[in-house]
C-alpha cells in the first residue's frame, strides 16, 4: 500500500466542481455497468456505486446515514439515480450479511464498493483479492491492495475538543461516556474525550469525573438508553456517545429527562451534527439539549471517491488520513457557551500546529 496521506476537504469541492464542470454529469444506461472502473472514460460512463451498511443502517442518524448522504449527494450531482445503474446501498443486518451483500453489488455490476465501518474489513479485503478490476473503499480502517482505497480518521483529536467542551459546561462535574463496541476506531473517541475533560478541568481549577460504559453492540438503542439512564441517575449531565444507532437510545433518555422540566441534561452528538435529534418542548418553548457534535466528514470521503472513480483516477493503494488540520473531523458550535468555544478553539490551534498530541489509547 502507498504511503498514507493527509487529504484536505477545501481540496475536495474544488476538485470536484472541476470534474463536474468538465465532464456534464452524463447518466448511463446501465449497459456497461459491469465493465469495472479503473480505467473508465468520465465523459462516456459513470461509475456505479454500492455501499455495504455496517449493522447500524443508512437511518442510524449518525456513521452509516452519513456515509449514505454523501453517496446520495454524488449521485444528484452526476445526474445519476439510486438503484443499479446508479447508486445503492445494501444494508447489513449482522456481521454474516456483509459479504453476500458484496456478492449482490458485485453480481449487480457495481464498479466501486465502499466497505462503511472497520467490522467490514475482512470481507472488504476478501472481495478485493478476488476481484481485481472492482474499485473498493474501506472506512475507518485499512486494506492493502492496488484496488482499494483506506480511509480512517483522527477521531481523538474531535473527542479532544468534546472533552473540552464538557469540562466547561457541566454543573455536576460528571460527564459520561458510551461506547458502542470496544476496539481500536472507538478506543480514540474514549481516550480523547477522557484527555479533553482531564485537560479543561485543569484549566478551570476543579476535578470532573468521566464514567466510561460500553453497550458492546452499535445497533442498540435500548442498551444505550439503559446505560444513559444510569449515568444521569448518578448525577452526569453531559453524555457523549460514540455509539452508531445505539446512541438514540442516549437521546430518547435525555429527552424523557428534559421534558419533565427537573433537570437539564445534555448529549454530545457524533460523526455529524445531532442537534435535531436534541430538540424538545417545554412549557410550549423549543429547546434542545444537543450541547455539541464532533464530526467526521464520513459522507465527503464517500462522495469524493465516488467521483474520482467517475474521472477514472480511483487512488487504489491509499491511505487516506482526516484529521482537524485537513477538515476532516470537527465540533460544531451547538449551544456551548463563549467561554466554552475560546477553549475549544484554543486547543483545535494547539492541536493543528503540532504543539499538543491527543492520545489515541485510552489509559490503562
Amino acid at each position: 500500500m502507498k504511503k498514507a496521506k493527509l487529504f484536505g476537504f477545501g481540496a475536495v469541492a474544488l476538485a470536484s466542481a472541476f470534474v463536474l464542470a468538465a465532464c456534464g454529469g452524463g447518466k448511463t444506461d446501465g449497459s456497461d455497468a459491469g465493465n469495472g472502473s479503473a480505467g473508465g472514460d468520465a465523459t462516456t460512463e459513470i461509475a456505479t456505486a454500492a455501499l455495504i451498511t455496517d449493522t447500524g443502517g443508512v437511518d442510524d442518524r449518525s456513521f452509516n446515514q452519513s456515509a449514505w448522504e454523501g453517496l446520495k449527494a454524488w449521485g444528484a450531482a452526476n445526474n445519476v439515480e439510486e438503484g443499479t445503474s446508479g447508486y445503492k446501498y445494501f444494508q447489513s443486518q449482522n456481521e454474516a450479511d456483509y459479504i453476500p451483500n458484496i456478492d449482490q453489488a458485485l453480481n449487480a455490476g457495481f464498479q466501486t464498493v465502499f466497505g462503511i465501518g472497520y467490522k467490514l474489513q475482512p470481507a472488504i479485503k476478501e472481495q478485493a483479492a478476488l476481484n481485481p478490476n472492482i474499485n473498493f473503499a474501506i472506512i475507518d480502517d485499512i486494506v492493502e491492495g492496488d484496488n482499494v482505497v483506506s480511509a480512517t480518521f483522527k477521531d481523538h483529536e474531535a473527542a479532544y475538543l468534546a472533552g473540552i467542551a464538557a469540562a466547561y459546561s457541566t454543573e455536576t462535574n460528571k460527564v459520561g461516556f458510551v461506547g458502542g463496541v470496544k476496539g481500536q476506531v472507538i478506543d480514540r473517541f474514549e481516550a480523547g474525550f477522557v484527555a479533553g475533560v482531564e485537560a479543561g478541568a485543569k484549566e478551570l481549577g476543579k476535578e470532573v469525573k468521566v464514567e466510561v460504559q460500553y453497550a458492546g453492540d452499535f445497533s442498540a438503542p435500548d442498551k444505550g438508553r439503559a446505560i444513559a439512564q444510569g449515568m444521569y441517575g448518578q448525577d452526569a449531565d453531559i453524555v457523549y456517545h460514540a455509539s452508531g444507532e445505539t446512541g438514540n437510545g442516549v437521546f430518547q433518555e435525555a429527552k424523557a429527562i428534559n421534558e419533565t422540566g427537573d433537570k437539564k441534561v445534555w448529549v454530545i452528538g457524533v460523526d455529524r451534527d445531532q442537534s435535531d435529534e436534541g430538540g424538545y418542548k417545554l412549557d410550549g418553548e423549543d429547546l434542545n439539549f444537543t450541547l455539541t457534535s464532533t464530526t467526521k466528514g464520513v459522507g465527503t470521503v464517500v462522495q469524493d471517491l465516488a467521483q474520482k472513480a467517475v474521472e477514472g483516477k480511483f487512488p487504489g493503494g491509499e491511505h487516506t488520513v482526516y484529521g482537524l488540520k485537513e477538515e476532516g473531523v470537527g465540533l460544531t458550535d451547538g449551544q456551548l457557551s463563549a467561554e466554552a468555544l475560546a477553549a475549544v478553539n484554543k486547543a483545535k490551534e494547539q492541536i493543528i500546529s503540532g504543539e499538543l498530541e491527543v492520545p489515541e489509547v485510552p489509559a490503562a
